[in-house]
C-alpha cells in the first residue's frame, strides 16, 4: 500500500534515486563539454598561450607562457577526466573553481569600464560557462558531508547555476543591438535579411534569460538557447575554422594571429555544451497533486 506513493515521490523529486547513477542523464552535454575542454587546452598547449580574448591574462604577468602551458595541461586532464565514472567526480570538484577564477578574469575590465557593453557580453559568455560547470559540480561531485563548498552542490547548486545561466543572457543578446554591423558580418552570407537575423537571435538571448529568471517556460527556454549557441558553432565557426585550416593549415598551427577561428570554435563548443548540460537539469512540470 505505501509502494506507490514512494514510487511517485521519487519521479516527482528532483533528486536522484538513492543508489542510481546520475552521468546518464547528463548526457550528451557532458561529454560535449569535455570535448570542449581538451579543444581548448591543445590549442594552449600549441601556441603556448591563453585563449585569446575569453582568457584575458595580462601580458605582464609573471610566468605568463609557463601558466598557458599549464592551464592547457590542466584543460586536458580535466576533460579526459569528465568522460570516465572513476575520475568523473575529481574532475568536477577541480572545473568548478577553475571556471570561478575564469570567469573573475573579467572583473578588472568590469571596474574600469562597467559602461562598455562589451564587457559585460565578455562577462556574460564566461558565467554562461561557469553556469554548465557549476550544474556538473552539483551533480557530480559527491562530496563529503560537512564539505566546505556543500552549498554549491546538490538541488540548491543546480537552482544557483540555472539562475547564473539566466542572468548571463541578456547582455549576450543586447550585444547583438550595440554591436549591429559586427553581429551581421558573423551571420552566414547565404541567410537572405542577415541584419534581421542578428536582431532576431539577439532578441531570442534575451527572451532565454528572463525566462528562465522568472520562471517562465524555463525549460523550453534554456533548450532554446542551448540550441541557438549550437547553432552558432556549427554554422559561423566551425566552416570558418575548417575553410581556414584547408587555406593554410601551417599559418594556422604557425601563427597566433591564425588561431582566432579555431579558439572561438571550442569556446562557442564549450558555451553550447554548459548550455546543454543547464537545459538537461531544468525539471518537467509536475502534474499537480501528484503526490495523491
Amino acid at each position: 500500500m505505501t509502494s506507490r506513493p514512494q514510487a511517485v515521490l521519487q519521479i516527482a523529486s528532483a533528486e536522484p534515486i538513492a543508489g542510481q547513477k546520475t552521468e546518464s542523464i547528463q548526457q550528451p552535454g557532458l561529454t560535449f563539454f569535455a570535448i570542449g575542454l581538451i579543444g581548448l587546452g591543445v590549442l594552449a598547449l600549441l601556441f603556448g598561450d591563453f585563449a585569446m580574448v575569453w582568457q584575458p591574462v595580462a601580458l605582464w604577468f609573471p610566468g605568463r607562457t609557463a601558466l598557458a602551458y599549464v592551464t592547457g595541461a590542466l584543460e586536458v586532464c580535466v576533460g579526459c577526466g569528465l568522460l570516465f565514472s572513476a575520475t568523473r567526480s575529481w574532475a568536477v570538484r577541480i572545473l568548478f573553481p577553475g571556471l570561478v577564477l575564469w570567469a573573475l578574469l573579467k572583473v578588472p575590465a568590469l571596474v574600469v569600464a562597467p559602461q562598455t557593453e562589451g564587457v559585460w557580453l565578455g562577462l556574460g559568455e564566461l558565467t554562461l560557462l561557469l553556469s554548465g560547470g557549476w550544474t556538473l559540480f552539483a551533480r557530480l561531485a559527491e562530496l563529503p558531508a560537512g564539505s566546505l563548498f556543500g552549498f554549491a552542490a546538490g538541488e540548491r547548486g543546480v537552482r544557483a547555476a540555472r539562475m547564473l545561466f539566466g542572468a548571463s543572457l541578456p547582455p549576450i543578446g543586447l550585444s547583438h543591438f550595440v554591436y549591429l554591423q559586427a553581429t551581421v558580418q558573423l551571420v552566414p552570407p547565404w541567410l537572405p535579411f542577415r541584419a534581421g537575423w542578428a536582431r532576431l537571435t539577439g532578441a531570442g538571448q534575451i527572451a532565454s534569460g528572463l525566462g528562465v529568471l522568472f520562471n517562465v517556460l524555463p525549460r523550453v527556454a534554456a533548450w532554446a538557447e542551448a540550441a541557438q549557441i549550437s547553432l552558432y558553432t556549427l554554422l559561423i565557426w566551425l566552416p570558418v575554422s575548417v575553410a581556414t585550416s584547408y587555406m593554410n593549415l601551417q599559418a594556422v598551427f604557425g601563427q597566433s594571429g591564425k588561431r582566432l577561428p579555431l579558439t572561438a570554435l571550442f569556446i562557442s563548443w564549450t558555451i553550447a555544451a554548459a548550455a546543454w548540460v543547464v537545459a538537461q537539469n531544468v525539471p518537467r512540470r509536475r502534474l499537480a497533486n501528484a503526490e495523491k
